[in-house]
């Protein structure tokens, strides 16, 4: 009787650690937290940016901008973003928001659209808030937030009213460290090679000029 018991003890003994052993040798998958699609009805954001009743006329309730709201106002020590264009004035709401409360905010845009209708870049400049820009040939394409260094916001789509209200985009919320890491060494990269002390404002014959003359 003896022999049976130890045989199924230790046969429950090798199944524990054989499991144990298959799920350190599984890869870690991406978790997708949340899928956000665009464009987002049209609904009052005032609760969510003054975490206050609001009895405008628009609508109330969730919606994809809303969705969005929320995760980027989650951000309790660091948000980094990196986009091509940054018109919507309620996420700039969100984002000034964040700064007063004390999280350290770095923002790289394209220098072709900084200035666009709308542009909420002078205002966030204005705040306080870190912004760096391309002096590339191409585009600074890039269209990702990370909050705390551990989310990230990336997808399709551009933080304009005109994206957000009509076209068709989408966001992907994504919690994996391995994966925030590889956007946060691309942020770091991107944020270094834009240090205004390695802005180029004359060409090399322009300078040799100037200071030939």
């Amino acid at each position: 009787m003896w022999r049976v018991v130890l045989a199924v003890g230790l046969g429950a003994a090798f199944e524990a650690v054989l499991g144990w052993l298959l799920r350190r040798r599984r890869p870690a998958s991406a978790t997708a937290s949340e899928v956000i699609f665009f464009p987002s009805r049209v609904t009052c954001t005032e609760e969510l940016l003054a975490g206050a009743p609001c009895a405008c006329p628009l609508p109330h309730g969730e919606s994809a901008l809303g969705r969005l709201l929320v995760r980027v106002l989650a951000a309790r020590r660091s948000l980094d973003l990196c986009l091509f264009a940054f018109s919507s004035p309620q996420l700039g709401r969100a984002v000034v928001l964040l700064h007063r409360r004390g999280v350290r905010i770095r923002l790289v845009v394209d220098a072709d659209y900084m200035a666009l209708r709308g542009s909420q870049i002078g205002p966030l400049r204005k705040a306080g808030i870190q912004v760096r820009h391309d002096q590339d040939s191409g585009y600074m394409h890039h269209k990702f937030a990370i909050v705390d260094k551990k989310v990230l916001i990336t997808g399709s789509l551009n933080w304009t009213t005109q994206a957000i209200q009509t076209n068709r985009e989408n966001v992907l919320v994504v919690e994996d460290q391995a994966l925030v890491n590889i956007f946060l060494e691309e942020f770091e990269k991107i944020w270094e090679n834009y240090n205004p002390v390695n802005y180029t404002f004359f060409s090399k014959h322009e300078k040799t000029g100037i200071e030939n003359g």
